[in-house]
């Protein structure tokens, strides 16, 4: 029965989580007419769930049966050998008091303890198993012993004594076990309105550091908290809340344009979606377009008008972080440098993988990631201290040190 009502549950996580997500994504389940898909994989579910209520249910009927049986029988027993007991010296008074024993006494303990165990008891232990095994309880949510005389700590801060946004804390990551990390041990912290820009030659992991902390990529070693909150602790639903990730590939979807921008927040109002459209430049698309009710086709739109709307989206979410990863590569620099003036104005931090060093000069404070120890500083400070921030900035001299020039050459 433990086996049985383990695969109840189960079946019943996955119904939730299926039916879940296609009524979420119902709008591009139809875009993609992929109606009948979804519609089977949620059906698979819901058999899968209704075979295993049958299989409860003929065990319970088991279960009675066995309840019935082991309850009564002892009556039966004792009234079978009630004359061959009388017969060697046994009173009549006392196998009436053994019938009222086991009828009154021994046969509801029974039934309370088989319906215990093998109803709620049983419900009780298979939840509790689910629960330890999604949430396990690791080593620093465990209360300190009695005997820790720790002093207790003050919680990070980001600079200027703000309360972080973001907290990455010796965070590791490679693409294999026996691959060269990524990132090794590596720390940061934003808070609300910081904006930093990340820079570094092609596979330096740039994006890589974009989906770690959105919780996309899961770290061998370190921690992401967003909010307070570790990404690893979080469902899906709640980091959609805590997080925007804008990729180059923007995604656009059939439908009206209104539809597209409140994707991500579907209570704006018009004034909010026209509010958006002005802050981020976007206003002669959206004229183009027909308006907000106008519908979009994708393929009818190029790379940087994607880009524009799938912006415009992610300006609009309520995500305390915003993650560009070379999402305005397709805009011209005007356009670039107004969508990123918006989303530096914006609450919240920001995040911007960049691809032209005007990005880096806007932003507060630039990471620059070259496959060794990662820098990071204000754009004059990397400029005296990094060779590959001045390289990509297209400054092959070392800069002017006070008393002394010196120069390097190239490479």
């Amino acid at each position: 029965m433990v086996t049985h009502q383990r695969a109840y549950v189960r079946a019943g996580e996955q119904l939730g989580q299926s039916a879940a997500t296609a009524l979420a994504g119902h709008r591009d389940v139809l875009a993609c007419g992929a109606q009948t898909r979804v519609t089977a994989e949620v059906a698979r579910w819901v058999s899968a769930q209704a075979a295993t209520e049958r299989m409860l249910a003929r065990m319970a009927a088991i279960r009675s049966l066995s309840l019935g049986i082991g309850g009564w029988l002892p009556l039966l027993v004792l009234m079978v050998a009630a004359p061959w007991l009388v017969e060697r010296g046994l009173t009549a008074g006392a196998v009436l008091g053994a019938l009222i024993y086991v009828s009154t006494g021994l046969q509801p303990a029974l039934h309370t303890l088989v319906q215990g165990l093998g109803g709620g008891g049983l419900r009780y232990v298979v939840t509790l198993e689910n629960i330890l095994r999604t949430y396990p309880v690791s080593d620093d949510q465990r209360p300190p012993a009695p005997a820790d005389r720790t002093p207790h700590r003050r919680p990070p801060t980001a600079p200027g004594g703000r309360s972080p946004t973001v907290e990455v804390r010796g965070l590791t990551f490679a693409y294999g076990p026996r691959a060269r990390p990524v990132l090794r041990n590596f720390s940061l912290t934003l808070a609300d309105q910081d904006h930093l820009a990340v820079v570094g030659p092609s596979g330096a992991g740039k994006s890589t550091l974009a989906a770690l902390m959105a919780g996309l990529v899961a770290p061998q070693a370190g921690t992401v908290h967003l909010a307070g909150a570790p990404v690893t602790a979080v469902d899906p639903v709640g980091l959609a809340r805590m997080r925007v990730l804008v990729p180059q590939e923007a995604y656009v979807f059939t439908g009206s344009l209104a539809d597209n921008l409140r994707y991500l927040r579907p209570d704006a109002d018009e004034h909010t979606l026209d509010v958006a459209l002005d802050a981020l430049g976007a206003r002669p698309l959206a004229a183009r377009l027909g308006g907000l009710s106008a519908p979009v086709t994708p393929a009818l739109l190029s790379a940087g008008e994607r880009q524009l709307i799938a912006a415009v989206r992610a300006w609009l979410a309520p995500a305390p972080l915003v993650l560009l990863d070379e999402a305005t590569c397709h805009l011209d620099p005007a356009l670039e440098a107004t969508v990123e003036a918006a989303f530096a104005r914006r609450p919240g931090s920001l995040v911007v993988i960049a691809h032209r060093i005007s990005s880096a000069l806007r932003a507060d404070r630039v990471l620059v990631l070259d496959g060794d120890e990662p820098l990071l500083g204000t754009h004059e400070q990397l400029m005296a201290r990094s060779a590959t921030y001045r390289m990509l900035v297209g400054c092959w001299d070392d800069p002017v040190v006070p008393s002394r020039a010196t120069s390097a050459r190239p490479g």
